[in-house]
């Protein structure tokens, strides 16, 4: 059921879930996936945290704490529908600028849509482009988020060094993402329920269960904490470190550019 992780970034730039893909075909097909569930995305989410992953995204905009004072400058990658971003804006008592990035366009319209009616447009800009690309100057933003998109990259070490030349001296970095259990029952259960009950949620749901399928096998392949953690100092940043939650389901990792 289960294959190994990677223990770097390689092994995911030709990994499309537990299927090897040839190199530069791997965008393509994430695309497709987000192109198909960008509509159901909260519930993709939900499915696969058992709706936890809400709590998990106000546990990475507690530990960002976004002063409140207008200029600051936060860049959301992979994060089309604006579910941290708000969230930042909100805690910031709206005086952060979200910038939001992502390479899906379905996913950014699902965001605008949103931003509109919560009354954070003027606060909010989109932005189509790719995290290994970023179409930004060096050290434009205070900080950088991104949540369960990091492991669609193909090219993480390309997206970790993109994230540290657009922050500013003292910037911060934090990725919230699926990890590793590390407790041994909850790890056998957490795969039952993945491998066995989500894609089927997912085809009953939303009538396709493939993306889903695609998705758990993408958590399995992912590097774990500390494999993930040591690739976050090989792109530069300094103070790093990571927070289980729900006994390493999700993982937020934290660095500093200083």
């Amino acid at each position: 059921m289960s294959e190994q992780r990677t223990t770097a970034a390689g092994g995911m730039e030709t990994s499309y879930g537990y299927r090897r893909v040839g190199a530069g075909d791997k965008q393509s097909l994430v695309n497709d996936v987000f192109h198909r569930v960008a509509n159901r995305y909260d519930l993709m989410n939900d499915l696969m945290s058992g709706g936890l992953h809400r709590l998990w995204k106000d546990a990475l905009v507690a530990w960002l704490n976004p002063p409140k004072r207008a200029g600051w400058k936060v860049l959301d990658v992979a994060g089309g529908t604006g579910d941290i971003a708000f969230r930042i804006i909100e805690a910031s008592g709206g005086q952060a600028h979200a910038t939001v990035l992502d390479i899906n366009g379905s996913m950014l319209a699902v965001g605008r849509e949103r931003a509109e009616k919560q009354g954070l447009a003027a606060g909010t800009d989109f932005v189509e482009a790719n995290a290994e690309e970023l179409p930004f100057a060096d050290e434009t933003f205070d900080a950088y988020t991104i949540a369960f998109g990091i492991r669609n990259v193909p090219r993480i070490e390309a997206a970790l060094a993109e994230a540290c030349r657009v922050l500013k001296p003292g910037g911060r970095f934090l990725c919230l993402e699926f990890s590793e259990v590390d407790m041994p029952l909850l790890d056998k259960a957490y795969e039952a329920w993945s491998f066995n009950a989500i894609p089927r949620i997912g085809q009953a749901v939303t009538g396709d269960g493939e993306p889903y399928a695609y998705l758990v096998e993408s958590i399995r392949k992912f590097p774990n904490q500390e494999n993930f953690a040591a690739m976050i100092r090989g792109a530069g940043f300094e103070r790093v470190a990571y927070r289980n939650y729900s006994g390493g389901i999700a993982a937020l990792h934290s660095g500093w550019k200083l």
